[in-house]
C-alpha cells in the first residue's frame, strides 16, 4: 500500500482550507497514493473559543464530510481526515476524525479520548477538555489490505492504547496531530517511534506546520515509522507538503514474530 501524509498550515477560513486539502490530496494521489491522511484539526484551526463557536457546523450541516467524501469517490482512495472540530452541543465540540472509502461512505469515525489539557510555561497552555468533549471508544477499522488504529495527536502520550488496539488486530496507527513547538521538538520521534517499536505496527503522523492565522506555530515534521522503529519517511519542515511512502504489512507480523511481546501480558499486584 502507498500511503500519503498532508502536511498543512490550516486558517480561519474553512473554504480555504479545504481548497488547500483538495490540492495536497491530489498531489499525493498523482505520485501513487492509495491511502491518504490529513491532520488534526484539518478545515479549521482558531483557537479563539468564541471565534472557534462561530464557524464550526455540526457534522449534519458541516461542509467539509461531504466534500472529502466526493473528493474519495472522486479518486477512488482510502482517505482519512485526521480529524475535523464539530459542534455537538451548546459551547462544546468533538475533535473526530473521518475515513472514507473509496465509494465515499464513512468507514469508521473516532473522537479524540484524550484531552489536551497542559502548561507549557513562558504563558503557553492549553485547556481542551473546556470546548471538547472526550471520547469513549478506541476504533479499529478495516482497509484494503490493513487494519488501522485510528487515534489523534495527544493520544501518543497513552501507551495503553495502542497496546489494546495492536493486541486486537490493528497494523498501522494513525495519528493525525497538530502539536506545539515545544513538545513537537522534544518528543515527536521519541513518542511515534515508541508506538510503533512497542506494537509492531507501521505509525502514520500527519502533521500541521508553521505559525497560523490564529497565532498558533505547530512543529510539522509529518513521519511515516516501520514497525521496528525505524524511520520509513519524513518530512524535516513545517511547510505544507506531501510525505510519500509504501507501507509493507508482511513487516507487521515479521516484528512481532521476533519480538512477540504483546502476548506476555501478566497480572501482576502492586500499590494502589
Amino acid at each position: 500500500m502507498r500511503a500519503g501524509l498532508i502536511q498543512m498550515r490550516s486558517g480561519v477560513s474553512t473554504e480555504a482550507n479545504l481548497e488547500a486539502a483538495d490540492t495536497l490530496i491530489r498531489k499525493a494521489v498523482s505520485d501513487g497514493a492509495q491511502f491518504v491522511a490529513t491532520p488534526e484539526t484539518t478545515h479549521l484551526v482558531q483557537k479563539d473559543a468564541d471565534r472557534l463557536f462561530e464557524t464550526m457546523r455540526t457534522p449534519e450541516d458541516d461542509p467539509a464530510i461531504p466534500f472529502f467524501a466526493s473528493l474519495a469517490r472522486e479518486l477512488g482512495i482510502t482517505l482519512l481526515i485526521g480529524s475535523l472540530a464539530l459542534k455537538v452541543g451548546d459551547r462544546r465540540a468533538v475533535n473526530r476524525s473521518h475515513l472514507f472509502g473509496s465509494d465515499g461512505c464513512i468507514i469508521a469515525t473516532y473522537d479524540k479520548i484524550h484531552m489536551f489539557d497542559v502548561g507549557l510555561g513562558k504563558g503557553e497552555t492549553y485547556s481542551e477538555s473546556t470546548n471538547y468533549r472526550p471520547g469513549d471508544e478506541a476504533v479499529l477499522a478495516d482497509v484494503p489490505g490493513a487494519r488501522l488504529g485510528l487515534t489523534i495527536c495527544y493520544d501518543v502520550r497513552f501507551p495503553y492504547l495502542y497496546r489494546r488496539l495492536a493486541q486486537v488486530g490493528a497494523e498501522i496507527f494513525t495519528v493525525p496531530a497538530a502539536f506545539t513547538r515545544p513538545t513537537g521538538k522534544a518528543h515527536w520521534n521519541t513518542l511515534l517511534r515508541a508506538r510503533a517499536i512497542e506494537t509492531g505496527s507501521y505509525v502514520l503522523a500527519p502533521a500541521q506546520g508553521g505559525q497560523h492565522e490564529d497565532g498558533r506555530k505547530t512543529w510539522g515534521h509529518s513521519l511515516i515509522v516501520g514497525p521496528w522503529g525505524e524511520v520509513v519517511a519524513g518530512l524535516d519542515h513545517d511547510e505544507p507538503g506531501c510525505l510519500i511512502a509504501d507501507v509493507e504489512i508482511g513487516k507487521v507480523a515479521s516484528a512481532r514474530k521476533r519480538i512477540p511481546s504483546l502476548e506476555h501480558d501478566r497480572r501482576f499486584t502492586g500499590p494502589s
